[in-house]
């Protein structure tokens, strides 16, 4: 049986990030583990500075389950130079290579309203992009 693996996203600001993903992905938040019902009440637990608090990370996960969970947690280091590991976002779609091209420019263009921002473009083929963070991730096409 193959492992299964969860992303965790170093940041400075979790919620703001935590909104981008959610737009990007289509990503809800991850309800606390069983029997907490609240973040708060399961980040107690842990001896944490008490300055930290639930606003400091935050948990995603796919709603139809089949996308790895995402975790965002604040660290106190800005971000200093490239990803040695990126998120492709992957564009759905049958048609022509000027359809699924459209497709991805359409992706692209609504990330940039979340917040994202386009580094570099392969035309054809795929976007770079970087979350308000500047953590880099492509957008390509996808699967049928």
């Amino acid at each position: 049986m193959a492992a299964s693996i969860d992303l965790t996203l170093d940041c400075t600001d979790a919620q703001l990030l935590a909104g981008f993903w959610k737009t990007a992905l289509g990503y809800v938040d991850e309800p606390p583990p069983a029997p907490f019902t609240t973040r708060e009440e399961w980040l107690a637990q842990f001896d944490l500075p008490e300055d930290d608090s639930a606003d400091d990370g935050a948990w995603l996960c796919d709603p139809d389950g089949a996308g790895p969970r995402l975790a965002i947690l604040k660290v106190p280091e800005p971000k200093r130079a490239k990803n040695r590991l990126h998120i492709d976002i992957r564009v759905p779609g049958h048609g022509s290579g000027d359809e699924r091209w459209a497709r991805i420019r359409a992706e692209a263009e609504r990330l940039v309203r979340a917040g994202g921002t386009v580094l570099e473009e392969f035309t054809g083929h795929h976007l770079v992009m970087a979350d308000p963070e500047g953590n880099e991730f492509c957008v390509a096409a996808g699967p049928a």
